[in-house]
């Protein structure tokens, strides 16, 4: 509902904020817009794909800016509150490479993680097959693996990383020591996700005005179709 005035603009259409609001609860509408990413992923004939990967939380109150906080303890997993009340939502997206497009984006009022999960799910409804993928050190763990059995996986590993685990794992050690240059300049093309993220940021703002969590979701979900029709050509 805070791009109503944005949506006014575009389409002539002048919609009262109140009925906005009651449309974000709505199931329907919910389950639409998670099909215009469908829509537009596959106007785009996106299928096989080299990914990036990156999350970000919206304050939920004007007191909190996560780009202040991110790196605190307890910031992504949720457990940073103020008088019992959540003071971030969190979004995951994943991004190809090639277009600049989500083909995968997730949302939770609990953490990081929780989103990640449902944007991997997204994904995978879609048809997207991941050639490759770039996250950052809160995803460098071997569960990884898992996540993304056939991609070439990018990340840097942890400082206590070990060598012991399934040969997979042991493949990314050995590509990051024997060519870290190579490495390095794949794995900071995820660059691409923390901009994307910015820019979403800067166009749709990052605060989450709506306090019902059906409501905060799909405000959440919106900014990610934004970000999509401004690159879908």
């Amino acid at each position: 509902a805070n791009l109503l005035m944005f949506f006014t603009v575009l389409s002539g259409i002048d919609t009262s904020y109140k009925t906005v609001e009651r449309v974000y609860s709505d199931p329907a509408v919910r389950m639409t817009i998670h099909n215009m990413y469908a829509i537009m992923v596959k106007k785009k004939g996106i299928t096989d794909v080299d990914l990036s990967g990156d999350g970000t939380g919206y304050s939920l109150t004007i007191t909190k800016h996560y780009r202040n906080v991110s790196k605190e303890k307890g910031v992504k997993e949720g457990k940073k509150t103020e008088k019992g009340r959540k003071l971030f939502a969190y979004s995951f997206a994943f991004m190809d490479l090639d277009t600049g497009m989500y083909v995968g984006y997730g949302t939770s009022l609990k953490s990081e993680k929780e989103a990640y999960k449902r944007a991997i799910l997204m994904a995978r409804s879609m048809g997207i097959s991941a050639n490759s993928i770039r996250l950052d050190k809160y995803y460098s763990n071997r569960t990884i693996l898992k996540d993304f059995p056939d991609a070439k996986i990018y990340i840097i590993p942890k400082k206590n990383a070990t060598i012991r685990g399934p040969k997979e794992w042991k493949e990314i050690l050995v590509r990051f020591i024997e060519d870290i240059f190579s490495y390095l300049s794949e794995y900071y093309q995820r660059n691409n996700s923390e901009s994307g993220f910015s820019a979403d940021k800067r166009m749709c703002g990052w605060k989450v005005w709506q306090k019902k969590e059906e409501r905060i979701d799909t405000c959440l979900l919106c900014k990610g179709i934004w970000h999509n029709m401004m690159r879908i050509g």
